[in-house]
């Protein structure tokens, strides 16, 4: 009886931890076993076919990257300026695999949604922008990942054009030639300032979405900022030569709407827009 007991105490607490750890919200960091090519088995289109625990990435019905299309969102003010504060904190440079992703130890500071913080963890890049803006399509989109204390997910995208520098990826330009002409998959890159990524703007859409890669974990808040910032040819071609796959893509195809609601907040002065 007392073994009976303490097998079924047993069991129960391996599925509370199941059921109460947040492993599969997490972006996978080894990302060996896909890939962006359509003709491929491990392309997008089949990427919830490679693992049960990706299943989300064919079946979801909240999935992202999508269009955020200007004629069919909900203009809002209640939303209120998007609420950052974040902090300096030591992070590491690593190639993914497809991407190159910035990870800071223990937290970079947090973004506040609906009274919730969420932990900045991580960031990386995306050639070109997953997302679009009335069909849209630009150069480069960067993600911020973020996590909350229960493992909910936030991200705050930005897009970029071809333009002027961006001073954020000028300032890790070492970090990233050091990873391309090695084959080293991480470089240390010191304290960095996540205060230095720029928006430029307090105009942003929302919705719930999903992670952009496997396991394409639903229920992810996307916060799209609304300004198009700047970066050059030479600071795209190096995040994409610096991962070393030979592909001159890692974005995902965009995925179907089915019903969702975009909101855009647009603040009532326009000198903030």
């Amino acid at each position: 009886m007392k073994l009976a007991t303490q097998i079924f105490f047993c069991g129960f607490f391996i599925v509370l931890v199941l059921h109460t750890h947040p492993a599969t919200s997490q972006e996978v960091e080894d990302e060996g076993e896909f890939n962006y090519d359509e003709k491929s088995e491990k392309g997008p289109s089949r990427w919830g076919e490679i693992r049960p625990e990706w299943s989300m990435c064919g079946h979801g019905t909240m999935q992202s990257p999508i269009d955020l299309l200007n004629k069919r969102v909900e203009v809002v003010s209640y939303l209120g300026r998007l609420k950052r504060s974040y902090k300096p904190a030591y992070a590491t440079l690593k190639n993914r695999g497809h991407d190159m992703m910035l990870k800071w130890e223990g937290g970079a500071g947090y973004i506040e949604i609906n009274e919730t913080q969420y932990v900045l963890n991580q960031c990386h890049w995306h050639s070109p922008s997953e997302h679009t803006l009335d069909g849209r399509q630009f150069d480069l989109e960067v993600h911020l990942v973020h996590e909350s204390s229960d493992g909910k997910v936030a991200v705050i995208g930005i897009m970029y054009k071809i333009g002027r520098p961006d001073s954020f990826l000028s300032s890790l330009t070492d970090h990233l030639e050091a990873i391309t002409n090695t084959n080293e998959a991480e470089s240390e890159a010191g304290l960095i300032d996540p205060r230095n990524i720029k928006i430029g703007s307090r105009k942003y859409y929302r919705y719930q979405g999903s992670l952009t890669i496997p396991p394409c974990t639903q229920n992810v808040s996307w916060t799209i900022v609304g300004k198009v910032r700047t970066v050059t040819q030479e600071q795209v071609k190096l995040l994409r030569v610096a991962v070393h796959d030979a592909s001159d893509t890692n974005a995902r195809p965009l995925q179907p709407l089915n019903k969702r609601t975009v909101q855009l907040y647009r603040p009532s002065d326009p000198k903030d827009d």
